[in-house]
């Protein structure tokens, strides 16, 4: 007799995914520095464009501790549209997935400025047997996110560190009300963002957690219409 699994973290066909991504990220650190070496001598910083492409063999997946709390707060918060900016080869959006698969509800909507890694994305997608319950839109997310459906319960913010704020501005009209923003890769995210999330005139709460090598963890707050307390 076949063992239902208890959660979908537990299922063969989803952990076997996340582990060939990891497999696959040994390399990312002579991936990224050849690409820090690359752009060293360049007159100025790449473009979104240009390091997505020099990071084009990086798998660059969210650690595992990271990942287990995105599972959590989807399946916790049952958001109807989940977003997320930067998936790479797909290993966040695979625990997204997973929790909208259980919850029975809601769905994932991914953004993937590199082509190939949208197309190998979406494999690991269909061969977790998640694919149903997750899209993946490739090109500039400021663009691809400005048209969402449904209101946003809950954001992943794992691309290009300087377009975190910009992205998030381009979200902000369909954050609902106590939406949840988790930011990856704390001690690389720009001063500008970080200020602009930790102050509550903006609307937010936020606090970071030691989790991987860091997040930052944002509650959608909603300021007072009149800019006082109730």
């Amino acid at each position: 007799m076949t063992q239902a699994v208890a959660h979908a973290l537990t299922d063969p066909r989803i952990t076997a995914v996340l582990d060939d991504i990891a497999r696959g990220a040994r390399h990312d650190d002579d991936v990224v520095r050849r690409a820090y070496d690359t752009v060293a001598a360049w007159p100025a910083p790449p473009t979104p464009e240009e390091a997505a492409e020099l990071c084009a063999e990086a798998a660059l997946p969210v650690h595992p501790q990271v990942g287990t709390l995105l599972y959590q707060l989807v399946r916790g918060g049952r958001p109807q549209l989940v977003v997320e900016f930067g998936t790479s080869l797909g290993a966040s959006t695979l625990y997204l997935a997973a929790a909208v698969r259980d919850n029975g509800t809601g769905r994932v909507i991914g953004s993937e400025l590199h082509h190939g890694k949208a197309r190998r994305a979406g494999a690991h997608l269909e061969r977790a047997g998640l694919l149903d319950f997750a899209e993946i839109r490739t090109g500039d997310a400021r663009e691809e996110l400005s048209d969402l459906p449904d209101p946003v319960g809950i954001v992943l913010l794992d691309g290009w560190k300087e377009l975190y704020l910009p992205v998030l501005r381009v979200l902000e009209p369909a954050l609902a009300d106590g939406a949840l923003i988790v930011s990856d890769n704390l001690p690389m995210l720009p001063e500008e963002f970080l200020a602009y999330v930790r102050e509550p005139a903006n609307g937010y709460l936020s606090q970071q957690l030691p989790l991987g090598d860091g997040i930052e963890l944002t509650v959608r707050t909603r300021p007072h219409p009149t800019g006082e307390g109730a």
